[in-house]
């Protein structure tokens, strides 16, 4: 029977050696010697033999790839925590967590720490009340946000507090107000020519 092509698409088949089989009783036929059908199916010059992926055989090569390959973990002793991938929205609320100090007066936190690199390995998880907070320190739906950011920033005791600190911080860092820019008269403003020259 002859072989058809495959009309769509593609059709792979493994490319084995050939074993002679014997159909006579006489064991004084020769079999094949193992070397060479494992010289037929391994190539090591190529990594690719019949479109598979043939480890190399050189060591440092293999341990190169195992390093690939293993998965960025915590270890055994934090379950094998993995590392996540860092989106914007996370980066700003994992700033956002080391600021937390910051954010509200009544609250104390410990600060993070000196160091302003953001944690390698984490998880976010979402805060499930009980039952008995229903009426007392409940989210509604309505304040429910995606993100850390934008809760806070849809917080309006939070927003009048950060309104209030920036006011304080500006009154405190303007120099003297902007009376003695004022002019007063004709020697005010001759004085003020000189300071510009």
């Amino acid at each position: 029977m002859s072989e058809t092509a495959a009309p769509i698409g593609l059709s792979w088949a493994p490319k084995l050696p050939s074993f002679a089989t014997t159909s006579g009783s006489s064991k004084s036929d020769h079999a094949p010697n193992p070397s060479t059908a494992q010289g037929s199916l391994w190539k090591p010059s190529s990594e690719l033999v019949d479109g598979l992926f043939v480890p190399p055989r050189d060591p440092r090569q293999l341990n190169k790839l195992a390093k690939k390959n293993v998965k960025d973990t915590t270890g055994k002793g934090w379950f094998d925590m993995p590392a996540p991938t860092i989106t914007p929205e996370l980066k700003k609320d994992l700033e956002i967590l080391q600021l937390r100090h910051v954010i509200d007066p009544k609250r104390h936190f410990k600060r993070a720490g000196k160091s302003k690199a953001l944690p390698k390995y984490f998880q976010v998880g979402t805060v499930v009340e009980p039952a008995s907070e229903f009426y007392s320190s409940r989210l509604k739906n309505r304040e429910r946000k995606a993100t850390l950011v934008d809760e806070l920033l849809s917080d309006q005791s939070l927003k009048s507090y950060r309104m209030r600190k920036v006011r304080e911080i500006q009154e405190i860092r303007t120099p003297g107000g902007n009376q003695k820019w004022k002019n007063k008269g004709k020697q005010t403003l001759k004085r003020a020519k000189d300071r510009r020259k």
